[in-house]
């Protein structure tokens, strides 16, 4: 590796590089007395003096060999070079504690620094080898807690004392300061390591979890920063080795007697066997030594709690859909990657260990038994799970063995039933990962569609190697060009400039750079990163010539079938993501201490947005390139890519989501120059780019819309080149799927894309998003367009060529129209006819349909329309029957138009407000002729001020009385003529009205029983006449006994005619009910109640006997009104007597209360 950014010189190839280490040797402070050099401090304190050669070779051996080697191959180590050997042995860098105490800040998938480390293998290390973190942190929002954050508190309080090394083993004690709530407490904590590895842990603590204890972390910081505090022996084994008989029996004895509790009854037991000859123990040479360090065969990796990592993983997936249990599995996902890039063999240990308890979640069976798909949040972490499993397989250094291994787990994982595909519940229809780009025979190939995993993309990886010649010139040099005379087929690996390329498929080639960064090799990483894009520009510009050598053709066809099956936004691979991330993370603008390897303490709560630098292209010929202009440029690239929407819920909702991810990357950058003239370059070339450009202008018509990218190329490009901006936005408007049929087929289409020879019926399950998306565009361009009248036509015809939902338009118009009217100046006229139009394309959309924001639209059309002023509203009320129903026009438009309210707003003198007014009357008058029912009663109200226009109106709904309106309608226009006056109109009304009524003789709560007894009232107040007139329509509409008795008796209790209708005399006198038109009324009445009786008794129950009682209480009062009324009534009862003499209670009852 490279170590800092500042090196130039070509690197040598991967596969003749050493093996990885797990971090990089750096000097040591000089020794100083019995240990080496001071602690940690600044670097002006670190030099002193160059290290021994015996320190260099040392440090070299106790990193690389297992001291067990060490001995095997020297018969007499020098005691000196045993001290410094086990001096060496511990680890050096406290980024490792770190990594291993605590989850780093940032989740996976975030850019940036890792806590603890920074932001390359390599680079950050003080001057003398110890990589100083003092203040580096952890997770949450204050990070205290963390047992990194707590063992630095603990080591720098002084709490860590009695700190022995002997050999490979050191320990000490830590105490934790006494609390409110808990005493001081003191933990004895142990320590094993092995080639700079610590290799087990114990604490006192008892702590259960899978990082280190606060404690554990404090006695490292302490011998990595106090070395020269701490005791240090040789293994006890070379000490014992030293002793006599008699000493070394004073030591057992000794030991025994400190510790007789515990050790006395071992002791024995060992002292039995050694005496025992044919004891197992006596057929072994030597004895164990825990201070030697580890033997050859012993594995080289850190301590990990394989036990606790499972144990969380299982706990995290048993909590669902939480949101912190994802956020925790998102950290040990991200622990994983840290581990890689620090070239740690325990990342793909703790991702299979992951991966173990993902497929034992017992969800996996019920989501396939139920045929149901998983949650989104759960689905994300598959994803991660699959692309980390690539990153391991695509190890630069990763042995043959190594990934037959993988690849065998690999294989048993995928097999199972319930192993997760790839694109949630449809087979894939993508290429395979070793294939280079599409071709269009895999067409036919992607029809049987196999099965694809989640682990799939990582088994086709294992197929995957890096010693392809090219490929590690590549990696190993920034100087790498063509040769000044190429053999045969050398000419396809590099571009006309002479700039290396690698012609792989696009995905498998980012992965080998995702591999590259997450496995500590950042600069190999730029240089691929580099290559893949100087590739994907060639076959940008190839497309471009094949495209304009059938532009007329396509261009009259207006349609193609050529587009890529297989997108970069949204592939389970993040190409584009992973290439950005790579180019940017070199151009962050770190500070000093990160430059020193110190990491800031940052929170989740208020994450600042990064800043970056222009960085030149290591290598570049001209120095013209930056890293930063090159990530700029991948982004727009695979951003503007004409891809096919992919099938499923999930797959689309996973487009949409990666697309609004790069996005809010891209606009953290700050645009200068250099940048803004790569965006105009590649925003003209995906304008050029025909059927390969999303942008292009003949595309597939299931390709992937344009509106979230283009919305922020129109932004960016605004300030700096406006026509640009609104060409690329106003091509971006369109929603291809929505506005034209399936192709019939193509039969010429470029090699570079895929032919879909069957059509599908597209199911676009995110389209109600993508909608929106379309709507954000168009309202940005609206804003950005406010003033120009031109290019607010531009767009207002885009948006009615291009938006097909109602509610859109309407959001858009609402956008408009609030951007038109500021509260502190005056409206913009130009803006406010757009909103206004596209105000009016709603009602016409939403005329024939149901939607149940209908109301909202029409009264925010007015409202609009009076803003536009006093033109609009006479339009739109000419026009009514193009935008509105007959109601809508008549209670909402109409009426909102004429309330004094308006007249007022647009301050219209007399000749203006006649003409809103006669254009009211005419509306009112249609609606009424087209819809009586509903708009009689509101035509009339307009009219009211003009007598002709009035008149019409009546005579519109006597007209219609007869036929189509209902007596509840005609009761309330005659309710409403009586009370504007015209009593004579409103009987004419009344008595249409009770002609269409019919009154059971149970519906004594009817609802038109108030309008039956107005009705009758006011006839009565008319006087005799119209009385007589209006009986008979009672009497044949109204057979409820309790009704017409009312009925009856207001008839009697006052004189008719009372009204005074002018030119009529009255006689004052009371009417009789044995004359006419009352005795009709009575004879109904008498009728009824017989009739009712009867129907009463004949389902009658005992609890209802006392209320029917009491009804023949109130029939023998309307009986009595006749003049042989009490004989009619006996006569009655006797009849009932008779009829119903088997209800014996009932009829006791009666003769009790009627004889």
């Amino acid at each position: 590796m490279a170590e800092g950014r500042g090196e130039l010189l070509p690197r040598p190839p991967l596969h003749l590089s050493l093996p990885p280490a797990s971090k990089r040797p750096c000097l040591r402070p000089a020794p100083r007395g019995p240990g080496p050099g001071p602690g940690p401090g600044f670097p002006n304190s670190r030099f002193r003096c160059p290290e021994s050669l015996l320190d260099c070779a040392a440090k070299a051996v106790a990193e690389k060999w297992a001291f067990e080697r060490v001995e095997e191959r020297f018969e007499r180590i020098p005691e000196p070079v045993q001290r410094r050997i086990v001096y060496w042995s511990f680890p050096r860098n406290e980024r490792e504690i770190c990594m291993y105490s605590s989850f780093q800040c940032r989740v996976a998938g975030e850019e940036g620094p890792v806590v603890g480390s920074s932001s390359s293998v390599g680079s950050g290390t003080v001057p003398g080898g110890v990589t100083n973190t003092t203040g580096s942190t952890g997770t949450g929002v204050t990070g205290d807690g963390l047992p990194f954050r707590r063992g630095i508190r603990l080591l720098e309080t002084g709490c860590v004392d009695n700190v022995l090394q002997v050999g490979f083993h050191l320990s000490g004690t830590v105490t934790e300061p006494a609390t409110q709530s808990e005493p001081e407490t003191t933990h004895k904590v142990a320590i094993s390591f092995d080639r700079c590895k610590i290799t087990s842990v114990t604490c006192g603590c008892g702590n259960r979890d899978i990082f280190y204890c606060a404690h554990v972390v404090a006695l490292s910081l302490y011998r990595i920063r106090k070395p020269e505090q701490v005791k240090l022996r040789l293994p006890i084994s070379e000490t014992l080795f030293q002793m006599n008989r008699d000493q070394l029996q004073k030591l057992v004895q000794y030991l025994i007697t400190a510790h007789h509790t515990e050790v006395l009854p071992t002791a024995q037991k060992l002292a039995d066997e050694i005496l025992s000859s044919n004891s197992e123990i006596n057929q072994v040479h030597g004895a164990p030594d825990p201070t030697a360090g580890a033997s050859i065969d012993d594995e080289n990796c850190w301590h990990l709690d394989e036990e606790q990592v499972r144990e969380q993983v299982k706990q995290f997936l048993s909590q669902g859909g939480y949101y912190g249990s994802g956020k925790q599995l998102n950290s040990m996902f991200a622990k994983v990657r840290e581990m890689l890039r620090m070239r740690d063999s325990n990342g793909a240990r703790m991702l299979t260990l992951i991966t173990e308890q993902f497929m034992a979640d017992p969800r996996l069976s019920l989501w396939r038994q139920q045929g149901t798909g998983m949650t989104d949040k759960c689905r994300q972490l598959w994803d991660e799970l699959g692309a980390l499993w690539v990153c391991i397989v695509l190890n630069p250094h990763c042995k043959s063995e190594e990934k037959s291994g993988w690849l065998r787990q690999l294989k048993k994982w995928g097999d199972m039933d319930i192993c997760p595909l790839e694109d949630g519940n449809y087979g894939s229809e993508l290429p395979n990962i070793t294939n280079a780009l599409p071709q269009s025979n895999l067409a036919q190939d992607s029809l049987a569609r196999p099965r694809r995993t989640v682990f799939t993309r990582a088994m086709e990886a294992c197929d995957l190697h890096w010693q392809d010649s090219h490929l590690q010139r590549i990696i190993s040099s920034d100087f790498y060009m063509s040769p000044a005379y190429q053999r045969e087929g050398e000419s396809l690996l590099f571009n006309p400039q002479g700039l290396p390329l690698w012609l792989d498929h696009v995905p498998t080639a980012c992965a080998r750079v995702d591999a590259l960064r997450s496995h500590g090799y950042p600069r190999e990483a730029l240089r691929l990163a580099v290559a893949i894009i100087n590739t994907l520009r060639l076959q940008q510009q190839r497309q471009l010539d094949i495209y304009k050598h059938q532009k007329k053709e396509l261009l009259q066809r207006g349609m193609t079938n050529t587009t890529n099956l297989e997108g970069w936004v949204g592939h389970p691979l993040d190409p584009i993501g992973c290439l950005f991330a790579t180019l940017t993370e070199t151009c962050r603008v770190h500070n000093y201490r990160l430059s020193l390897g110190f990491c800031p303490f940052t929170t989740l709560r208020d994450p600042k947005p990064p800043v970056y630098q222009h960085v030149p292209v290591w290598g570049c010929p001209d120095g013209g390139e930056s890293y930063l202009a090159l990530a700029l440029e991948v982004a727009l690239m695979g951003m503007g890519q004409q891809r096919l929407m992919p099938e499923g819920l999930y797959a689309q909702d996973k487009v949409c989501r990666n697309e609004e991810q790069i996005v809010a990357k891209l606009q953290e950058m700050e645009l200068d120059d250099i940048l803004v003239q790569t965006l105009r370059k590649q925003a003209i070339l995906l304008l050029e780019g025909g059927p390969f450009s999303g942008l292009g202008e003949v595309i597939h018509r299931e390709s992937v819309p344009m509106h979230t990218f283009a919305k922020y190329l129109f932004t960016a490009l605004l300030p700096h080149d406006t026509d640009l901006a609104y060409k690329l936005g106003l091509r971006a408007m369109r929603l291809q799927v929505l506005e034209s049929t399936a192709p019939s087929g193509d039969g010429g289409h470029p090699h570079h894309g895929i032919s879909i020879v069957p059509s599908r019926y597209p199911r676009w399950f995110t389209l109600g998003h993508l909608e929106s998306q379309q709507c954000e565009l168009a309202s940005t361009m609206l804003t950005a367009a406010k003033g120009d009248m031109l290019r607010l036509r531009t767009v207002l015809e885009a948006i009615q060529k291009h938006i097909h939902s109602s509610s859109l338009i309407f959001k858009l118009a609402q956008d408009a129209f609030k951007i038109a009217t500021p509260a502190d100046n005056p409206p913009d006229i130009t803006l406010l006819n757009v909103a206004l139009e596209l105000g009016l394309q709603v009602m016409r959309m939403t005329l024939s349909t149901l939607n149940w924001r209908r109301r909202e639209m029409v009264r925010w059309l007015v409202t609009c329309a009076t803003e536009v002023g006093l033109r609009a509203l006479v339009s739109i009320l000419q026009s009514w029957y193009t935008l509105f129903t007959p109601t809508e026009a008549t209670s909402i438009v109409a009426a909102t138009v004429m309330s004094h309210n308006t007249i007022l707003r647009l301050s219209l003198d007399y000749p203006q407000r006649e003409e809103l007014a006669s254009c009211a009357r005419t509306l009112a008058l249609q609606c009424a002729m087209k819809d009586p029912q509903n708009c009689a009663l509101s035509a009339l109200t307009l009219c009211e001020k003009d007598h002709i226009a009035f008149e019409t109106a009546y005579q519109i709904v006597i007209d219609a009385a007869s036929t189509g309106m209902t007596y509840s309608q005609l009761f309330t226009i005659a309710r409403y003529m009586e009370h504007r006056g015209y009593p004579l109109r409103a009987f004419k009304l009344a008595s249409l009205a009770m002609t269409h009524l019919n009154l059971a003789y149970n519906q004594d709560t009817h609802p038109a029983i108030n309008d039956v007894l107005w009705a009758c009232a006011l006839s009565h107040s008319l006087g005799k006449n119209e009385l007589a007139a209006i009986i008979p329509l009672v009497v044949k509409s109204v057979h409820c006994a309790t009704v017409l008795s009312d009925i009856l008796r207001r008839c009697t209790m006052t004189a008719p005619g009372l009204a005074g209708i002018p030119g009529r005399r009255n006689s004052g006198k009371l009417m009789s009910t044995d004359k006419a038109p009352l005795r009709q009324l009575l004879d109904a009445t008498i009728s009824a109640y017989i009739n009712t009786t009867h129907s009463r008794l004949t389902h009658i129950s005992p609890r209802h006997y006392g209320e029917f009682i009491e009804f023949l209480s109130k029939a023998r009062e309307t009986f009595l009104l006749a003049q042989d009324g009490h004989i009619q009534f006996a006569q009655f009862i006797d009849n009932l007597k008779q009829i119903y003499k088997g209800k014996k209670k009932l009829m006791m009852l009666v003769r009790e209360r009627f004889g």
